[in-house]
C-alpha cells in the first residue's frame, strides 16, 4: 500500500500545492471523462435483489462491480483494486436520500519478494521474478506460497453519515479475524487446476455489528454479466432498436471480466424500524469509490522505499452508481463528472435530465419513431427517482437517483425469472432492485420511449425497443455470489 502524504518527506514539500486541487469526478463504463484515468475505482454495475438461493430468502444480495472491460490475459499485474481508495455500498432505509448504513471496503497489498537463484554454482545471485506467481495456486484460499502479490481487505460498517457516523469493524466469522482474502484473478489453467474451487474458498461468513445473524461476502473477479452493445449504442445507436432482442449476438462485454464486491446481508439488518413494523420495508442503495484529494507521482519510488505515488488530504468521491445507465445515456456530457461526485440528497440539480431527456429525441431523429411529449416526464421521475407505486416507492421518500428494493416482495426462482422484470409482471426484478439476469438496457429504452406514459403522449411507447443483446441466463450461478466464474487468461 502506498503511504499517505503526512508520512513522506517528499510529500511534505509539495502538499501545500497539491492539496489545493480537489478531485471531484466520477464513474461507470468509462462514461465520465475523469474516470477513464483511474479505472480501478470505476464502478460499472450495481445489483441488489432479494436472494433467490434456496434457504437464503431472508437475505438481500448486493453486488458492486468495479474495474471494467478486463481482458482475462491482462498480466502480469492483472486487476487488483486500489489500496489507496475506499469502496462503499450505501443504504438509505428511511427514504430521505441520505445513507443510514454504509459498508466500507479497504484493500491492502500483501507482497512476498519471490526470488530465483540465477548463475553458476558458487556464483549465483538471488533475483526477484517478474511474474505474479511462480507455481500453481489453490485450491484453498491459503494456498499462496507461490504468489508474489495478493490482496486482503477489511470491512467497516458505518451507521449514519459515511464520514462522521459510528464506525465498527466487520468480523470474518470463517477465520475469526478482521481480514478477508481476495482471490487472485483467473490467470489461467496452468496456475489454477480448479479456479472455481479456489474462488469459492474465498466466500466468507461475516459478523456485522448490530445484526443478529451472519452474512456472506466475496470480493473477486467474475465474468461480466452486463449484456449490452456499447459500441453500437455510442455510435449513434448503430443498431435496429425494433429488431430481435437477441439479433446482435452476444454483446461487446461477452469476453470481458469484472471485479465484484458481493455481500449477502440479512434483510432485517438493512430495513431499519420496518423490520419489525413492516410499514415500509423499501430500501435504497448505491455504490461509491473515493480517493485522497491529492495524488502525487513519486519520482524515486525505490530510493525512498515508497510506491509510485503518495496520497493525502480528505477523501473525495470519484465514483457513484445506483440505477444502471443513468450517467451513460441520461446525464449530459458536461455534468458527468459532477454527477459522480454528488450524493442522492443533492440530485435536484440534475432534474432536467430526467424531466426533459434527450435520449428519446435522439432515437426519434435517428429512427423516425415518435418520442413522448408529456413534459415534464413524470413517468421517468417515477421509474428512476421515486420508485414505482405499490412496488418499491418508499413512504414519504425524497426523489433521488438510487436503486430501490422492496424485499417484502418474494424472490422469483432463477428458472422462472423474466429478464424484463416489472414490465413483464415479475415484480422481483428491475426496477425493483436489479438481478443479474435483468435486461436493464431494453427495460430502460422502453421506459424512456414512454411504455409507462399515456398512449396520447407516447404514441410509439408500446413498441418493443431493444439493443439486440440478451444475456444467456444459464451463464449465471443460482447461488451466492451469483455471477459466473471469470474467463481464464490462458488458454484463450
Amino acid at each position: 500500500m502506498n503511504k499517505h502524504l503526512k508520512h513522506s518527506t517528499l510529500a511534505t514539500a509539495i502538499a501545500g500545492i497539491c492539496l489545493t486541487a480537489s478531485v471531484s469526478h466520477g464513474a461507470s463504463h468509462r462514461e465520465a471523462p475523469y474516470i477513464t484515468e483511474i479505472p480501478k475505482v470505476d464502478a460499472t454495475d450495481f445489483y441488489m435483489f432479494r436472494s433467490y438461493e434456496t434457504g437464503r430468502e431472508d437475505h438481500v444480495t448486493m453486488i458492486a462491480n468495479y474495474l471494467p472491460l478486463q481482458d482475462a490475459y491482462g498480466g502480469p499485474n492483472y486487476f487488483d483494486l486500489d489500496s489507496d481508495a475506499i469502496y462503499e455500498i450505501h443504504i438509505d432505509n428511511d427514504g430521505n436520500a441520505r445513507e443510514d448504513i454504509t459498508f466500507q471496503f479497504t484493500f491492502t497489498d500483501v507482497m512476498t519478494d519471490l526470488q530465483l537463484d540465477v548463475g553458476e554454482s558458487g556464483a549465483t545471485k538471488s533475483v526477484s521474478v517478474p511474474l505474479k506467481n511462480i507455481g500453481a495456486i489453490g485450491p484453498g484460499a491459503m494456498d499462496t506460497d507461490n504468489v508474489q502479490v495478493r490482496q486482503e481487505y477489511e470491512i467497516t460498517v458505518i451507521r449514519g453519515d459515511r464520514r462522521t457516523g459510528m464506525h465498527e469493524t466487520v468480523m470474518n466469522s470463517t477465520t475469526g479475524t478482521t481480514t478477508f482474502r481476495k482471490p487472485l484473478d483467473n490467470i489461467g489453467g496452468k496456475s489454477f487446476t480448479d479456479y472455481q474451487a479456489y474462488s469459492d474458498a474465498h466466500i466468507f461468513s461475516m459478523a456485522i455489528p448490530g445484526c443478529t445473524a451472519d452474512g456472506k461476502v466475496f470480493v473477486g473477479q467474475r465474468k461480466e454479466a452486463f449484456a449490452v452493445n456499447l459500441g453500437e449504442i455510442f455510435d449513434l445507436v448503430n443498431t435496429n432498436p425494433l429488431g430481435a432482442r437477441d439479433g446482435e449476438g452476444a454483446g461487446d462485454l461477452a469476453d470481458k471480466n469484472v471485479t465484484s464486491l458481493a455481500m449477502e446481508v440479512p434483510t432485517a439488518c438493512l430495513t431499519g424500524d420496518a423490520a419489525t413494523s413492516n410499514d415500509d420495508p423499501v430500501i435504497g442503495a448505491w455504490t461509491t469509490a473515493s480517493v485522497r484529494q491529492a495524488r502525487v507521482i513519486n519520482p524515486e519510488p525505490m530510493a525512498n522505499d515508497q510506491g509510485a505515488t503518495v496520497e493525502g488530504g480528505a477523501w473525495a468521491q470519484v465514483s457513484r452508481l445506483g440505477m444502471p445507465l443513468v450517467n451513460e445515456v441520461v446525464i449530459g456530457l458536461k455534468d458527468k463528472d459532477a454527477f459522480n461526485a454528488s450524493e442522492p440528497m443533492n440530485d435536484g440539480q440534475f432534474i432536467d435530465y430526467v424531466t426533459h431527456p434527450t435520449l428519446p429525441e435522439l432515437v426519434e431523429i435517428l429512427f423516425g419513431v415518435t418520442a413522448p411529449n408529456n413534459f415534464p416526464r413524470q413517468d421517468l421521475v417515477t421509474a428512476f427517482l421515486t420508485g414505482v407505486p405499490a412496488v418499491n416507492m418508499p413512504v414519504g421518500g425524497t426523489a433521488s437517483e438510487m436503486l430501490r428494493l422492496n424485499p417484502a416482495i418474494a424472490a422469483t426462482a432463477a428458472a422462472s425469472q423474466n429478464d424484463l422484470g416489472v414490465l413483464a409482471g415479475d415484480n422481483a426484478g428491475f426496477p425493483n432492485g436489479r438481478r443479474p439476469v435483468d435486461d436493464t438496457v431494453d427495460i430502460s429504452l422502453r421506459v424512456a420511449m414512454g411504455v409507462l406514459a399515456d398512449a396520447t403522449d407516447a404514441p410509439d411507447g408500446q413498441l418493443d425497443y431493444t439493443d439486440g443483446v440478451q444475456l444467456d441466463a444459464s451463464e449465471l450461478q443460482t447461488t451466492f455470489p451469483y455471477l459466473a466464474t471469470p474467463l481464464a487468461g490462458s488458454p484463450n
